[in-house]
C-alpha cells in the first residue's frame, strides 16, 4: 500500500516529467516566425539606421546603446518570468524607488554616517525581494488580480521610499557604487556587465530550474499543472519575490548612475520592459518567450530609441513609436495563436 508522502512524491515526480517532456525540443520542419521575428527586426532595424545616420555605427555608439540597455535587460529578467506565468507585474516603479533610497542611505552619502558598502546593496535587494513576495502573497492568498495586486505594491514602494526620502535628497558618496557607472571594462561600463550576468542567471534559472519550468508551465495550463499534484502557489510567490529581487538591483544601478537616490528612480521601466519582453516575443498570456527573447526586445527598444535620436525624430514621437511595436507585436502574436485554435468545420 503506497503512503501518502510517497503518493505525493511520485505526483511531483510525475508533473515534473511531464513539464520536462512540454519543454523538450520537438524536430520543427523550420524555425517560427514568433521566435526569428525578433533577431531578424533587430537585424534589420540596426541597418536601416547604420545607413541613415554615420555615428550610429561607431563603435563608442554601439557601446552606448549597450551600457543605455542595462538597466531595462534587468528589470525585463525580473517581469519576464511573471510574464510566462500569464501575469502582470506593474510594481518596479515603486519598488525600485524604494531600492534606490534604501541604498544610498545606507552607502557613503551626505545624509548620514552610513558606509555599509556592498551589505547595503544586499539590504536593498533584499527590501525589494519581500516587496516582491508581497505581491505574491496578495495574489495567491486574497485572489487579487495580478495587476491590482503589483500596482498596490508599488504605491507601497512609494510610499515607503518617500517616507526614507524626507525632503531632503541622499547623495551617494560611495567609491564602490559610483564605479559601477564609471568605470569600464572590456569598454562596457561595469553595470553592463552585471546586466549581462542577471540575464545569465535569468536564463539558468527558466532553463534548468523547477522555478522555471513551473513558470513556464504555469502560464500554459495551470489547471493541468494543478491538477498533477504541483502546488501552485508557492511557485507564484517565488516567482514575484525573484522579480522582485531583478527590480530592486536595478533600483540600485540607477542610484550608481545618478549618484543619488530618488524617490523616481523606477518610474516608466514598467511600460518599456513590458514593450520589450513582448517585442522579444513573450507573451502576455503566458507559456512562451523568455529571458532571451525578451533581451533581443530590450536590444531591440534600446536601438531604436537611441537610432531615433541620431536621425532626428523628436523625443515627442518615440513614444508613440514604441506603442505601435507594441501593438504590431502583439498582434503578430496573437493572431497565429487564433487561427490555429479555430475549428475547421
Amino acid at each position: 500500500m503506497t503512503s501518502p508522502t510517497e503518493a505525493g512524491t511520485g505526483a511531483g515526480t510525475a508533473a515534473d516529467s511531464e513539464v520536462a517532456n512540454a519543454q523538450r525540443p520537438r524536430p520543427r520542419r523550420g524555425i517560427s516566425l514568433t521566435d526569428a521575428g525578433p533577431p531578424i527586426a533587430l537585424v534589420v532595424i540596426f541597418g536601416v539606421f547604420a545607413v541613415l545616420s554615420p555615428d550610429f555605427r561607431t563603435i563608442s555608439n554601439v557601446q552606448n546603446v549597450l551600457d543605455a540597455a542595462a538597466v531595462l535587460a534587468v528589470v525585463t529578467c525580473g517581469i519576464s518570468f511573471v510574464l510566462m506565468m500569464g501575469s502582470i507585474d506593474l510594481s518596479s516603479p515603486g519598488i525600485m524607488g524604494a531600492s534606490a533610497i534604501t541604498v544610498a542611505l545606507l552607502v557613503a552619502n551626505n545624509r548620514n554616517d552610513n558606509d555599509l558598502g556592498i551589505l547595503g546593496v544586499v539590504i536593498a535587494v533584499l527590501l525589494a525581494a519581500g516587496l516582491g513576495c508581497l505581491s505574491g502573497l496578495a495574489l495567491v492568498v486574497l485572489k487579487v488580480p495580478s495587476f491590482m495586486t503589483t500596482l498596490g505594491v508599488s504605491a507601497v514602494g512609494l510610499g515607503v521610499a518617500t517616507l526614507m526620502f524626507a525632503g531632503v535628497q541622499p547623495n551617494v558618496s560611495d567609491t564602490m557604487l559610483e564605479g559601477w557607472a564609471v568605470e569600464r571594462f572590456l569598454g562596457l561600463a561595469r553595470l553592463t556587465w552585471i546586466a549581462l550576468a542577471c540575464v545569465l542567471v535569468g536564463w539558468l534559472v527558466q532553463r534548468y530550474s523547477r522555478l522555471g519550468r513551473y513558470a513556464f508551465a504555469i502560464g500554459g495550463a495551470e489547471e493541468v499543472l494543478a491538477l498533477s499534484g504541483v502546488k501552485v502557489a508557492p511557485y507564484k510567490v517565488a516567482v514575484f519575490t525573484m522579480a522582485g529581487a531583478f527590480y530592486g538591483l536595478a533600483g540600485v544601478m540607477v542610484t550608481s548612475q545618478l549618484g543619488a537616490g530618488l524617490v523616481q528612480a523606477g518610474r516608466g521601466y514598467d511600460f518599456s520592459a513590458i514593450t520589450a519582453a513582448v517585442v522579444g516575443g513573450t507573451l502576455l498570456i503566458g507559456g512562451r518567450g523568455g529571458i532571451l527573447h525578451s533581451t533581443v526586445g530590450v536590444l531591440l527598444v534600446t536601438v531604436l530609441t537611441n537610432g531615433l535620436v541620431q536621425v532626428g525624430v523628436s523625443p515627442y514621437w518615440q513614444g508613440g513609436v514604441q506603442g505601435l511595436i507594441v501593438v504590431a507585436a502583439v498582434a503578430a502574436a496573437v493572431i497565429p495563436q487564433r487561427r490555429r485554435n479555430q475549428v475547421t468545420k
